[in-house]
């Protein structure tokens, strides 16, 4: 029995890497396919990426409330409060002993920041630029950091809550999270600051962080992930507290009911100094 426990968890261990792996390696695949056909200034790309910016341009420049709307969106799911998201959770799970799920969700922040930077350099995209834009924003366009990091961060906290709540509450999650990637890439592309493709890539390479970095962390410390979400799930679920209180003794036919009164009243008061201590 001991030795075929032994070979499921290798298994599944071995399951995980071939998974992640996969993950990374796919979405590297699909990011240097996009980025080929990007520097390559393919025409049905750059058509549709200019059609798709010109006609969000010119309803942004008419509707300016609907505009505040939209940069108010885009503002609030900066890169900046992505990664102050991402910090809390590792800064809590690191003082609940789960150092390595800590580690982990320390290293996707600060591998998709550094990753964001070195592929908008290596690539030097310029932005859509307009005669009266709506919207400002710096450096490279490819990839959106706003599309990396909100895929990064939402991606992150589904997977510390997935082991934490039954069907109902990961369907909620997946779906609160998904909605909240998608609405931030299309602020971007609606405030004219990024070309769909750039967001496209952002979330290709959150793809490539996550996938390495988990495949790494499994390299590195083999099941400590695995022990980790354990550790926090023993550590986060309710505590039920028994209180064993003293019994109460029967009336005796004999007794008075005045007697019986005072010795219940006792009894009680026992008790709660019982509880008390």
């Amino acid at each position: 029995m001991h030795l075929t426990n032994r070979w499921a968890s290798v298994t599944a261990r071995h399951r995980r890497l071939l998974r992640d792996a996969g993950v990374a390696l796919g979405c590297a695949g699909a990011f240097g396919l996009l980025t080929a056909l990007v520097t390559g200034h393919w025409h049905p790309l750059v058509r549709f990426d200019q059609q798709w910016v010109g006609e969000l341009h010119l309803h942004a420049r008419d509707h300016r409330i609907w505009t505040a709307s939209v940069q108010t969106l885009s503002d609030i799911g900066g890169t900046v409060t992505m990664r102050v998201l991402l910090g809390i959770a590792a800064g809590w799970l690191w003082l609940i002993g789960a150092r390595v799920l800590a580690g982990w969700v320390a290293a996707q922040t600060l591998v998709g920041w550094g990753a964001q930077w070195a592929l908008k350099l290596a690539v030097d995209r310029r932005r859509p630029e307009f005669s009266d834009p709506v919207s400002h924003a710096g450096g490279p366009a490819f990839p959106s950091g706003h599309a990396m990091a909100s895929a990064i961060t939402c991606a992150v906290l589904v997977g510390l809550l997935w082991y934490r709540v039954g069907r109902r509450g990961r369907t909620a999650a997946v779906a609160v999270a998904g909605a909240t990637v998608l609405t931030i890439g299309w602020t971007r592309v609606a405030l004219g600051v990024h070309w769909p493709s750039d967001v496209l890539a952002g979330w290709l390479a959150a793809g490539m962080v996550i996938g390495a970095v988990t495949t790494a962390t499994e390299l590195w410390r083999p099941g400590a992930l695995a022990r980790d979400v354990r550790r926090v799930k023993w550590r986060t679920r309710p505590r039920v507290q028994r209180v064993l209180a003293p019994p109460v003794q029967p009336v005796a036919d004999t007794e008075s009911p005045d007697a019986a009164a005072d010795r219940i009243d006792e009894t009680a008061g026992q008790q709660g100094s019982w509880q008390a201590r």
